[in-house]
């Protein structure tokens, strides 16, 4: 973490909760409670078997809430991820059969395994919190949080996610492997017994939806939403990015400080979140130009430089209701 603070008493309880089946990876698990505290969705990029699937379920497990998973595969279609109507002859009419995207906490395994246009699906679902199956659009529950894994693009048979998608996601985290002294706690952990059966729900899913309420109303001060656009700004107009952050990138920056001001138990935004946030939520809406990237030069290295180069704004007192 970028400073040490206090969690909030009851979110800190849900995040030591999923500590407990996550060793070492208290950043992922705090990344993870601020996208779902701000209603946004995370992607996770790495390599199989370092505890994306389990990270989704302790979550789920934690909160109370509705865990369902799509497995990506080449061969999966929108409705196996939206739903179907299918015809009933006894009432002679269509029933609408629920797909896994009806859920509150959505693991979509290996997202980029299967077409674009599968992927697609998922759009709408996660900007409008809603689905339409021949025609007619279904509100989804609440909450609803998306958790999408990808493999390294690198990997054999994977699709890269367009851009439209990747913006739809509030952050882009890579958990990387465990050192040496948690890889040794994970085999204690599960020498015996999986330690996510032990794993009970900390908050109901409406106390969830409550503090996605109260995480909305944390104050923001316009210095600090000065500093946010400044900083976007920049990625349209630098020389070595093609296509900079949209303005949906800078709501998605508040948005996300807003709820990791709340998890910290404060209810006003400080320039350190906007600085400890920006990486995760801004470098995959970065398009590089080519002549850049075959110079090595990487989207994270470029913002690092950016937010260097920005104006740090100098923290007014909170203004009273």
């Amino acid at each position: 973490m970028a400073y040490q603070e206090t969690l909030h008493p009851i979110l800190g309880k849900v995040a030591d909760n999923i500590e407990k089946v996550m060793v070492g990876k208290k950043d992922i698990v705090v990344l993870s409670l601020t996208a779902i505290l701000a209603n946004g969705h995370v992607l996770l990029e790495d390599v199989p078997g370092v505890g994306k699937t389990m990270m989704v379920r302790a979550l789920a497990k934690s909160t109370g809430a509705e865990f369902k998973r799509i497995q990506f595969t080449p061969d999966l279609l929108p409705s196996d991820v939206t739903g179907v109507s299918i015809y009933n002859p006894k009432t002679l009419e269509f029933e609408y059969r629920s797909g896994p995207i009806m859920g509150n906490i959505i693991l979509a395994d290996e997202i980029n395994r299967t077409s674009p246009k599968t992927q697609s699906a998922l759009l709408e679902a996660m900007e409008e919190d809603s689905v339409t199956v021949d025609g007619v659009t279904m509100s989804l529950g609440r909450p609803f949080f998306v958790m999408a894994t990808q493999n390294p693009v690198e990997y054999e048979g994977t699709y890269p996610l367009p851009e439209a998608q990747l913006d739809r996601f509030l952050f882009k985290l890579r958990m990387g492997y465990p050192t040496v002294a948690e890889e040794l706690e994970v085999l204690d952990l599960q020498e015996k017994r999986h330690p996510l059966l032990d794993i009970e729900s900390v908050i109901t899913k409406d106390e969830l939806v409550g503090f996605q309420k109260q995480a909305e109303t944390v104050y923001v001060d316009l210095s600090i939403k000065e500093y946010i656009v400044q900083m976007t700004q920049k990625t349209r107009h630098h020389s070595d990015i093609y296509l900079g952050v949209s303005p949906r990138g800078s709501i998605a920056l508040m948005k996300a400080a807003q709820a990791f001001a709340f998890l910290y138990n404060r209810d006003y935004v400080i320039p350190d979140d906007i600085q400890y946030l920006a990486p995760y939520t801004l470098t995959h809406r970065m398009i590089l130009r080519p002549e850049a990237k075959f110079e090595g030069k990487r989207p994270e290295t470029i913002l690092q430089d950016i937010i260097m180069d920005t104006k740090v704004p100098v923290e007014r007192p909170k203004m009273k209701s």
